[in-house]
């Protein structure tokens, strides 16, 4: 452990408070008003975060193992916690959109994993990245639709059907990404599978 996974693991416990003050603003002294703003610092706090654990862990030398692995788990716990916490009203999404990407991140890391073990590193797929920044953008654009809900410029169904939107377009391009990512590595799928012979290894 070191100062870059520690940044890293503050992600995880953003997720929950977010959760929390998101559903029980009003226990928190937090009017539906203000809330769309203290929404928006959490998710500025998780994006430095990222921004930081990759900076001090190239500046300071601190890549680690623990840290390539944990980074991408991280992100997606912490991405899946949020869009999780807007099945819940007023925004209200479907939870098979939830669904959509923690399946598609649980069955990536498990491959990933399970080709691990066996020596081979799959690696990451430009469509990876962009699925990532999609779900940041998803993020952020249905936290800022909270304001002018607030101050009923956008009325409850608008907001709604609009984050429902931003939600599938991302939950579509999220399986697009997930199968990308299967026929890229088949060869070494194949292999883990047992459907090819392992490759000689040469010292």
């Amino acid at each position: 452990m070191n100062t870059a996974n520690y940044l890293t693991l503050l992600r995880i416990l953003l997720g929950p408070i977010f959760l929390i003050i998101y559903k029980e603003h009003t226990f928190f002294g937090i009017d539906l008003i203000a809330l769309p703003y203290v929404l928006l610092i959490l998710l500025g706090l998780a994006e430095l975060s990222d921004i930081c654990d990759g900076y001090f862990a190239r500046k300071y030398n601190e890549v680690t193992d623990i840290g390539k692995i944990l980074d991408p788990m991280v992100d997606s716990i912490y991405r899946i916690s949020i869009f999780l916490t807007f099945t819940i009203p007023p925004i209200n999404l479907p939870m098979w959109v939830v669904f959509v990407f923690f399946y598609r991140d649980s069955v990536i890391s498990i491959l990933r994993i399970m080709c691990a073990l066996k020596g081979m590193a799959l690696a990451a797929r430009p469509s990876g990245k962009v699925k990532a920044i999609m779900q940041g953008i998803a993020i952020n654009a249905i936290s800022f639709l909270l304001i002018p809900y607030s101050l009923n410029i956008l009325a409850l169904k608008h907001l709604q059907n609009i984050s429902y939107f931003i939600a599938l377009t991302t939950a579509i391009y999220t399986v697009f990404s997930g199968l990308d990512y299967i026929l890229a590595h088949r060869a070494h799928l194949a292999e883990l599978f047992g459907k090819v012979k392992p490759r000689e290894t040469t010292f």
